[in-house]
């Protein structure tokens, strides 16, 4: 908020209050000039000492924790304005020619103390008062502060697992490319032409937080083909869909990495141990459960980013929204997602 929205916002407020307790005090406007005018000028000096107190002495003393000095120099003001407050209501009731009546009974004058604690009292309540919004107003500023400093963090901690996803999909399966190539696989031109419609999801569609899970999972259904091409004699692999997908939407990538682990790291040409995908939805949960034989030859060194970062995506993307169990046996590799979408 700028400065002239905030002035105009204070004022505002002022005079709200000020209209507010004077209504109160004067029995509903039915009141001598004079009382007004004492009523309003009192006002107005709380509403300086309020302002002393947030914008001079809280800045020189609190902010610089000069804790000694902060109550040195309230204390100067209160008793400051005091007799401010006391010379204002003499001159209202013993010098002035003004009547200050409330529904036509005369105010009388209080006795020297009783006027100086009145107005010693009213003092220090603003004070604590200016006191007390400042270090609400500043608090609610550092949350707010602190809340889009996480969001920023969140968000590029999010960007920044999600950009690992890229280059270890495509190094993956240039590789598979790669070794197709090498076999002489007629195979090879589609492969890269799948790839090619991988990337452009990849690139393209899943920029936003949340995709449609029906692109999603024609995305992982490509994937599947794409790792199929490498396998002369076939792979075998289940891909089960059972729910209504249509009006659903995930993080995106948030699949992949798991199926990426079957193939890299399981055996795909088992027939009667396929890999096993399936995608199951019940109102707004997900469950996808995959199971696959684990491939005892691959002890693949390089490997890892891909379950770590699908770890921290969901932990970062749907806090307390997901339950992951995994399985990993000495045959059989399993796992189990259940995701609140």
């Amino acid at each position: 908020m700028n400065w002239r929205k905030k002035i105009m916002l204070h004022a505002m407020v002022w005079a709200f209050l000020i209209a507010l307790f004077t209504l109160v005090a004067s029995g509903g406007f039915n009141s001598s000039k004079g009382f007004y005018i004492h009523f309003i000028n009192m006002s107005i000096l709380n509403v300086i000492i309020f302002y002393v107190n947030l914008y001079i002495i809280i800045p020189a003393t609190l902010n610089k924790r000069k804790f000694f000095l902060w109550f040195f120099s309230c204390s100067a003001v209160v008793i400051l304005f005091t007799l401010i407050k006391y010379a204002e209501s003499f001159y209202m009731f013993k010098l002035s020619n003004l009547d200050i009546t409330i529904e036509g009974k005369k105010i009388a004058d209080n006795e020297f103390w009783a006027n100086i604690i009145s107005f010693f009292l009213t003092n220090g309540f603003f004070i604590f008062l200016s006191t007390v919004y400042k270090f609400t107003v500043d608090w609610f500023f550092n949350e707010k502060e602190k809340s889009d400093l996480e969001k920023q963090s969140l968000s590029a901690e999010l960007a920044f697992l999600k950009s690992q996803i890229n280059p270890h999909f495509l190094f993956n399966s240039l590789n598979n490319i790669y070794s197709l190539a090498y076999q002489k696989s007629d195979a090879t031109p589609n492969a890269i032409l799948k790839l090619s419609e991988i990337m452009r999801y990849m690139l393209y569609e899943s920029n936003d937080s949340r995709v449609n899970l029906a692109k999603e999972i024609n995305y992982l259904q490509s994937y599947i083909e794409l790792q199929k091409l490498r396998f002369r004699e076939g792979a075998h692999v289940v891909l089960e869909v059972e729910g209504e997908v249509k009006d659903q939407v995930i993080v995106p990538l948030i699949l992949i990495s798991f199926v990426e682990n079957a193939f890299k790291h399981g055996v795909a040409t088992d027939e009667r141990n396929p890999i096993y995908i399936n995608i199951s939805l019940f109102e707004n949960t997900l469950l996808f459960t995959l199971r696959n034989l684990k491939n005892k030859q691959n002890k693949d060194q390089t490997g890892g980013i891909g379950m770590v970062n699908v770890k921290r995506r969901l932990d970062l993307t749907y806090p307390q929204q997901y339950k992951l169990t995994v399985e990993d046996g000495e045959e059989h590799y399993f796992c189990e997602l259940y995701l609140n979408l």
